[in-house]
């Protein structure tokens, strides 16, 4: 595997020349305006070490000391793509035209198409292109750190680049915030506190509010329990001070709304319980509520009064992390088909259920997401 690691992104290559000539034309200490006309700047291929197939980058304009990213298009002809790579500071991704993929390491070939946004967070092995019949010009505005703005890895694979990709449909499907609290619920679960703090930084970026992630922390105590929910609750406080260090400002978010003093917190939780079940009328005791009924008492008390109750997150987002735990733990397929109806039960559409598990195989990992995709297809054909 050859890695080779360059100061400038491709795009930036040709660049500087045509940028240096203008700078000569600005009044001494006085900043101006630079206009770039159109067709003004030549247009280079794309390096076949990497890159497989015929592309073209058109370049826009370079970094420099007042924004550190540089910007470009181009141009992938059918069955082109890069090789996989990272960026140190992230890449944002416009679709202009045509039909593409993407796929970053472990994770599934999705389809991208024109009016798409991809934003490929730091660190995040990668790679994109044209479809196999179609070619695809995206809009690529990648940032520098250390005067590096790309690290390019090995050649991506025909196998790779062939395997069947998911059309990343929007219609009706989760929210960039829905699908950040997905990988956070997942890796809390799992302790990996290295992904997590990544998936946590990623929920920031998405829209997510500094209260509700710390509330889906400490959700995840009831799920995982509390030396998972306090593990990550601690990775989520050196996110921050690293974030606020870097002078990063993020919303802290509302408070949540106290529980009524005079709240029958076991009535409460028993009627939250049979909602997530649709059921419209508490059901009677059985199984392990008679035999350990204590449990019964915490879960009703606890988990769907105490918690549940808690307006930061709403139902919808509380089982989307619910789901998500139980997904990637192991032995826990009985809760998870509970807690996939109950998603349902509480608004979640079929499509952002299959979404759900989109994101599992892209974040979280193809094992999850096929033994989750088992569990979600015996709920659909249930509610048939």
């Amino acid at each position: 595997m050859k890695h080779t690691a360059i100061l400038l992104a491709v795009p930036a290559l040709v660049l500087s020349a045509a940028f240096a000539s203008r700078a000569q034309n600005a009044q001494a200490g006085k900043p101006s305006q630079t206009i770039v006309r159109a067709g003004s700047q030549p247009s280079s291929k794309g390096p076949a070490e990497y890159f497989t197939g015929n592309v073209t980058v058109a370049p826009l304009f370079p970094a420099n000391a007042s924004a550190s990213y540089s910007g470009a298009y181009i141009t992938f002809e059918a069955g082109a793509r890069s090789a996989w790579h990272t960026h140190p500071a992230g890449q944002r991704l416009v679709v202009t035209a045509g039909v593409g993929r993407t796929a970053e390491w472990g994770g599934r070939v999705q389809e991208i198409k024109a009016g798409d946004v991809i934003w490929c967070p730091p660190g995040v092995k990668h790679w994109h292109g044209a479809s196999p019949t179609t070619a695809m010009t995206h809009l690529s505005l990648a940032g520098k750190l250390n005067n590096i703005d790309v690290v390019w890895l090995e050649k991506v694979t025909d196998a790779q680049y062939n395997a069947e990709a998911r059309t990343m449909n929007t219609t009706h499907a989760l929210s960039a915030r829905q699908r950040s609290i997905i990988p956070i619920a997942a890796f809390t679960a799992t302790g990996d506190q290295e992904r997590l703090k990544t998936a946590l930084t990623e929920g920031l970026e998405a829209g997510l509010t500094v209260n509700e992630i710390k509330e889906i922390l400490v959700q995840m105590y009831a799920y995982a329990g509390f030396p998972r929910s306090l593990s990550g609750i601690q990775t989520f406080m050196a996110v921050m001070e690293e974030r606020q260090a870097r002078g990063i400002k993020d919303q802290a978010g509302r408070d949540a709304s106290p529980l009524p003093a005079d709240t029958n917190r076991d009535e409460y939780g028993a009627r939250v319980r049979a909602r997530l079940a649709g059921q419209e009328v508490i059901p009677p005791p059985g199984g392990y509520q008679l035999f350990t009924p204590v449990i019964d008492t915490f879960l009703k008390e606890h988990l769907f009064a105490d918690i549940f109750t808690r307006d930061v997150l709403d139902h919808r987002s509380r089982e989307l992390a619910t789901v998500a735990a139980l997904a990637a733990m192991t032995g826990t397929q009985g809760q998870l088909q509970f807690h996939l109806g109950a998603a349902m039960n509480v608004g979640l559409t079929e499509a952002q259920m299959r979404d759900f598990i989109s994101v599992l195989a892209a974040k979280v990992g193809e094992r999850e997401s096929e033994s989750a995709a088992e569990v979600l297809t015996a709920v659909l054909n249930g509610r048939k």
